[in-house]
């Protein structure tokens, strides 16, 4: 499978997990160069699973909030523990 975001491929795996509708790729198998850590914002910091979202970087600037992982995920998401899981802006195929 891959992850694309306007023609890149930002991931590919064919190890995936689909957990909760959303596709996670093992964090090995994408281009986390193509990624910036997001600011957590107050609702990130609610989040049961430690979740930390990521920008897109397009020509060195940050363009869209379009994956997350969990840092500390309850045992529902235990499988996908700092997998990464991308926004409906990010084609997957």
């Amino acid at each position: 499978m891959k992850a694309i975001w306007r023609g890149n491929t930002i991931a590919e795996s064919d190890g995936t997990l689909e957990v909760g509708g959303y596709r996670y790729f093992p964090r090995d198998s994408v281009r986390m160069d193509l990624l910036k850590i997001s600011p957590k914002t107050a609702s990130d910091l609610e989040c049961p699973h430690g979740v930390q979202f990521y920008d897109v970087v397009e020509d060195g600037a940050r363009s869209a909030r379009a994956a997350w992982s969990y840092e500390a995920p309850q045992p529902k998401m235990k499988p996908v523990d700092r997998w990464m899981g991308f926004w409906e802006d990010v084609e997957i195929k």
